[in-house]
């Protein structure tokens, strides 16, 4: 049963999540404010955290923050829920590490797609088979543990980060739109807006700074691609 935490300090916006991720199976723990989901994630990391960006004590931004900087808790899925649509404080989140957001007001059911997507990213197929490691030059991608190998060493990556890296890696050569990753990371009912379409920049910008910047690259007007590897001579 994935255990899922709830860090919104609106008692019938949280008891609104709370009843409908219980519907679907889920542990659902709720916790008020930015401290206390700091001190619990600490204490026992969750499948998935839904963070509310207007907390008391410590807002969303930070307690992403703070996490991101955790080594038992840098790779926890997060989904923000902001009730301001600022493209800088979305994509501010996004930078910090979270792999989602969604503005408030939002519909119940666009939520808990969000949450089914984001638990799946966890290196099982819809099949139910583990997929196999992806390869690509000093890249190394294991879908089954979230490990990104770069130049022999391991990189923490957000789950969002690793989904586009897999797509990108898997087919190495191949451009991928703006839209074409946002319905990797999202499914297919993705929203194609500017801000959405931003979120995907934001996340290539921060895998080329992990990584490398020649991990991958830009088609000006068209996406991004995975260089392919040079032939062996």
């Amino acid at each position: 049963m994935p255990r899922i935490l709830v860090a919104e300090d609106d008692p019938k916006q949280a008891e609104l999540i709370r009843r409908y991720a219980t519907a679907e199976g889920h542990d659902v723990t709720l916790v008020v404010d930015g401290r206390e989901a700091v001190d619990h994630v600490r204490r026992q990391v969750p499948d998935l955290l839904i963070l509310d960006v207007m907390m008391p004590r410590l807002d969303g931004l930070d307690v992403c923050r703070i996490l991101r900087a955790s080594p038992e808790a840098e790779a926890v899925p997060i989904l923000m829920l902001t009730a301001r649509r600022s493209e800088d404080e979305l994509l501010h989140g996004l930078d910090l590490g979270a792999d989602d957001y969604l503005t408030k007001p939002y519909s119940p059911r666009e939520l808990m797609a969000r949450v089914r997507s984001l638990l799946r990213r966890h290196g099982v197929s819809a099949s139910g088979a583990v997929r196999p490691p992806v390869v690509l030059g000093e890249l190394t991608l294991t879908p089954a543990t979230h490990e990104v190998r770069f130049a022999q060493r391991v990189v923490a990556c957000t789950s969002g980060e690793f989904t586009l890296l897999e797509a990108l890696a898997t087919e190495p050569g191949r451009v991928f739109s703006r839209e074409q990753l946002l319905t990797r990371l999202h499914g297919p009912h993705a929203a194609g807006d500017y801000i959405s379409r931003r979120t995907i920049d934001v996340h290539v910008a921060n895998l080329r700074k992990k990584l490398d910047p020649a991990v991958i690259r830009t088609v000006h007007g068209v996406g991004y691609s995975a260089p392919q590897p040079a032939p062996d001579r």
